[in-house]
């Protein structure tokens, strides 16, 4: 069984306080944050983000894994702070160099976060190695970040494969977050892969029930 980040890029805004608290009632894990400056990646999505984390500090007890697709990954830290998030998750392609990586993942911590380092497909899974035993989670991206519905890379299950296998042979404790163009239907190759957590965005907010396909997703 996996858990469920459920991304809420494709909530619509008029209705978004009642889908929000569908999603949460439909047995969801974690409310998936994608935070997009329109630098680091195309589309711009900070100000919406902003908005629907304070709707959901008011509406569930739900952790938030907040997702930086950043240049400044600092100060949007500091933003997504003030929600008192699960995780948050930047991009190891927005450092400049390890001591920055380090820095990021120091300055987490210490504001009482869990840290994720995410990396975009075509970046090699050996470059996460090194910083495996000092975060929580890696989050492997399973399409090109900035947009919701894409179909995922398979190329990238054989890096989630590389990744669970080395995290077993060090045993190193850390969580394999997939996230991108992941559906009903090609969930079980990801958990076969090793991944124990999932990001699901459109397969959850358009469907039909919300309920049925966070359990299959899980099953």
């Amino acid at each position: 069984m996996v858990e469920v980040s459920v991304s809420i890029l494709s909530v619509k805004n008029e209705n978004a306080i009642q889908t929000l608290y569908n999603l949460e009632t439909a047995g969801i894990d974690y409310f998936h944050i994608d935070v997009m400056d329109g630098q680091f990646v195309e589309n711009d999505t900070t100000n919406t983000m902003l908005e629907y984390c304070e709707y959901l500090n008011s509406i569930s007890n739900l952790p938030l894994d907040v997702h930086l697709m950043v240049k400044d990954v600092k100060d949007n830290i500091d933003k997504f702070l003030a929600f008192e998030p699960n995780t948050i998750t930047f991009h190891l392609e927005s450092a400049k160099d390890k001591e920055q990586v380090m820095e990021w993942i120091k300055y987490i911590k210490e504001n009482n976060a869990k840290v994720g380092i995410s990396i975009k497909p075509n970046t090699k899974i050996e470059e996460i190695y090194e910083y495996l035993p000092f975060i929580h989670v890696v989050l492997v991206m399973t399409v090109e970040p900035g947009k919701g519905g894409q179909p995922l890379i398979p190329a990238t299950l054989e890096k989630i494969r590389q990744l669970s296998k080395y995290i077993k042979e060090n045993n190193i404790e850390v969580d394999i977050e997939a996230d991108g163009g992941i559906y009903v239907e090609n969930v079980e190759e990801l958990k076969n892969a090793g991944a124990n957590i999932v990001v699901s965005g459109t397969a959850i907010v358009k469907s039909d029930n919300f309920s049925q396909t966070v359990k299959k997703l899980k099953q």
